[in-house]
């Protein structure tokens, strides 16, 4: 019991630095509005973290990769700190349990992008009914405008019904059940 509640706090404390810190960079990536308060409570909140990695990780085309190489970076460690509260010694294993490490924060970054992409479109969706002048409604265009614009070019929409989210978020769930799963199934085999 004492361990599953460390193992909670563990997950909430890195996962919740995780999640800022994907949003920082994918805010970015998506070039959504600056002046919103969500970028400036993830920039409050994670700049201690990401000014300082600048420093030694530079950008690549206008990206902010130091965000992005931080959030994998306390994937992984949220994923060693979990193993060695649920009593896992590193021992004669420890490169390979490192390597299943490096691999399974790898796709739990995938896995938390493409549940932060389905959360936006479906923010904006339920926003776009209820309140389309809503002041998030800029934000909520800008994270799902980049992947609702692939089908929104090839599907037309039908009765003044823009069917490009569901779309997209049947091809996220297809990514999320399928490739993110195996992987994810494949690389758990290394920890045993």
């Amino acid at each position: 019991m004492f361990t599953e509640a460390l193992i909670f706090l563990a997950n909430t404390a890195f996962g919740l630095f995780v999640v800022a810190l994907l949003l920082r960079f994918y805010l970015q990536w998506a070039r959504v509005p600056y002046r919103n308060p969500l970028s400036e409570f993830l920039q409050a909140l994670t700049d201690f973290m990401v000014r300082p990695a600048r420093r030694l990780i530079p950008g690549l085309w206008g990206l902010d990769l130091a965000s992005l190489t931080l959030a994998w970076l306390l994937q992984f460690v949220e994923i060693l700190v979990v193993l060695l509260i649920r009593g896992h010694t590193l021992g004669p294993a420890a490169g390979m349990v490192v390597v299943a490490a490096v691999l399974m924060a790898f796709v739990m970054l995938v896995k938390i992008g493409l549940y932060i992409i389905m959360f936006a479109v479906i923010a904006q969706v339920i926003l776009s009914w209820v309140g389309p002048h809503s002041p998030m409604m800029p934000l909520l265009n800008g994270m799902s405008r980049p992947f609702l614009r692939v089908f929104q070019r090839r599907i037309p929409p039908i009765g003044n019904v823009d069917l490009s989210p569901l779309f997209l978020l049947v091809v996220i769930q297809l990514l999320l059940m399928l490739p993110v799963a195996w992987l994810e199934a494949t690389v758990a085999q290394l920890f045993r």
